[in-house]
């Protein structure tokens, strides 16, 4: 075995342990799905784990039991559910806050920045994740914001 070919076979060793690859080579993409968390509506996944990352759809403050959007609550209520609801993602597939690397977060109303920072600070602690912010109309009526996070281990 030439030098070349250890090294190739040590790399590929590392990707396996690491759980970026499998025997085959190509990184294992599962579905994550848990009725802790509002039904996924439509042809997208609650989360998808690819490796150690986990990509979790956008959350809206939807009630996980009846799969109604919570569109009385104000900002932060609607945040803390949305919160609640990628919590109960995370837990499906054994993570937590704590392995939040980035969020998406889209607001209907940028006004609701602050009161919507507020309740979203309480669910981390530092290092805090990336985050970028965007504002504009809701593809939902009366929801007034959507979180997506990537996670990793």
């Amino acid at each position: 075995m030439t030098q070349c070919h250890r090294t190739m076979l040590w790399m590929f060793l590392v990707a396996i342990v690491s759980g970026c690859a499998t025997t085959t080579g190509v990184p294992l993409k599962n579905a994550i799905s848990t009725p802790a968390a509002p039904t996924a509506r439509g042809p997208y996944s609650q989360a998808v784990s690819y490796g150690n990352l986990l990509f979790v759809s956008g959350q809206l403050a939807i009630d996980p039991a009846s799969n109604k959007l919570l569109a009385q609550l104000d900002i932060e209520g609607q945040t803390r559910q949305v919160l609640d609801n990628i919590k109960a993602v995370l837990a499906a597939n054994g993570m937590g806050m704590e392995h939040v690397l980035s969020t998406t977060v889209y607001l209907a109303d940028v006004e609701d920045f602050k009161k919507m920072n507020q309740a979203y600070e309480s669910y981390f602690s530092a290092p805090f994740p990336a985050r970028a912010t965007v504002g504009g109309a809701m593809v939902v009526p009366g929801a007034r914001v959507e979180i997506s996070v990537i996670a990793g281990r």
